[in-house]
C-alpha cells in the first residue's frame, strides 16, 4: 500500500513542474516558473525510487495508472475543469491496470 503513497506523491511533483513549464510556454508567465519547475521535477524522479518493485520499468508501468488519476484531479483542483465520468472510468481502467503490473509478480510461479 505504501507505493501508492510514493506513486501518488511522485505524481504531483511531476504534473506541478510539468505545470510550470506549461505556465511559462504556453501562458506567457515568467521564466522563473522554470527553478520550481525543475525541483518539483527531480523530486518527482527521486520519489518514484522509493517504489518496491524489482525493475523499474514495472515500477515506471504500474506508476502510469496513478500518474493518470492524479492529472484527472489536477484538472478539477487546479485547472477548476470539472472531469467527465469517462475521464474518471478510463482513469480507473488504468489504476487496475497497474494494480496488476505491481502484484503479478508476488501471485507469479517464477
Amino acid at each position: 500500500m505504501i507505493n501508492y503513497l510514493w506513486f501518488f506523491l511522485a505524481a504531483l511533483f511531476e504534473i506541478a513542474g510539468c505545470y510550470a513549464f506549461w505556465m511559462w510556454l504556453r501562458l506567457g508567465k515568467s521564466a522563473w516558473w522554470i527553478a520550481p519547475a525543475l525541483l518539483s521535477l527531480t523530486l518527482f524522479a527521486l520519489l518514484l525510487t522509493k517504489v518496491e518493485a524489482s525493475y523499474a520499468g514495472r515500477a515506471y508501468a504500474a506508476y502510469g495508472g496513478i500518474y493518470i488519476i492524479a492529472s484527472i484531479a489536477w484538472l478539477g483542483v487546479i485547472e477548476r475543469i470539472r472531469p467527465l465520468g469517462s475521464d474518471w472510468l478510463g482513469a480507473a481502467l488504468c489504476v487496475l491496470g497497474a494494480s496488476i503490473i505491481l502484484l503479478g509478480p508476488r501471485f507469479s510461479a517464477s
